[in-house]
């Protein structure tokens, strides 16, 4: 099966990009409180669940699939770039780290106990967003719970927007419109974090985390 023309140029953008990605995200998390806060609730999910392996789809370097294995959760990743994997491998060698689409995923059904996607989907278009869903879906084992990041649109009449990205074109969501999504998709909203934007953030989104979990049957 061809890839989608827009993973093709992302994976490439990012594969040109990953030294630089790496530099400016590898300590991300020490600044961001809310983020390692939510990811914490992501954990204690999984293990409530059943404590299956967790995939960080769209892992780029690494950092934040080592912090999923500090808080105890058997964490590897997967990313479309061969070069963010490469330096995610030589990050954390301990690891495991894989080239892979999220459109198809070599992950055998209901294998995850979760499925970590940091913004990982915004450069997705929006009608191929519920292919991605479904296989998120696929691979989570009954019960199990996905943590999804991405930017939220400026009000509900714009379910989806197009913004400039430094590396790829992206795109943000209106929270609601993307949990409908998830639960058409068979993932049930659970809870949701909303960060507003700081005056020196660079832009002025509000930043989402949905948690959602896969119905038992």
């Amino acid at each position: 099966m061809a890839e989608p023309d827009a993973l093709t140029a992302t994976r490439e953008a990012y594969d040109d990009a990953a030294s630089t990605y790496a530099e400016l995200f590898r300590d991300s998390l020490r600044d961001s409180p809310l983020d390692r806060a939510m990811l914490g609730v992501f954990a204690e999910a999984v293990r409530a669940s059943g404590d299956g392996p967790v995939a960080d789809l769209g892992c780029g370097p690494g950092h934040v699939t080592a912090h999923l294995e500090e808080l105890g959760l058997s964490a590897f990743g997967v990313d479309a770039s061969p070069a963010m994997i490469e330096l995610a491998r030589q990050a954390c060698p301990g690891l495991r780290f894989e080239v892979g689409s999220m459109a198809a995923l070599d992950i055998a059904d209901g294998a995850l106990g979760g499925v970590l996607s940091r913004w990982s989907v915004i450069h997705t278009p929006p009608p191929e967003l519920p292919g991605i869903l479904a296989e998120f879906h696929r691979v989570l084992a009954p019960g199990g719970h996905l943590l999804i990041g991405f930017s939220a649109t400026d009000d509900p009449s714009q379910p989806t927007q197009v913004f400039d990205h430094a590396v790829a074109p992206a795109y943000r969501w209106w929270p609601d419109h993307l949990a409908a999504t998830l639960r058409t998709s068979g993932l049930a909203e659970v809870a949701r974090m909303v960060r507003e934007p700081q005056p020196t953030d660079r832009r002025q989104f509000r930043e989402i985390h949905l948690l959602a979990r896969r119905s038992e049957s």
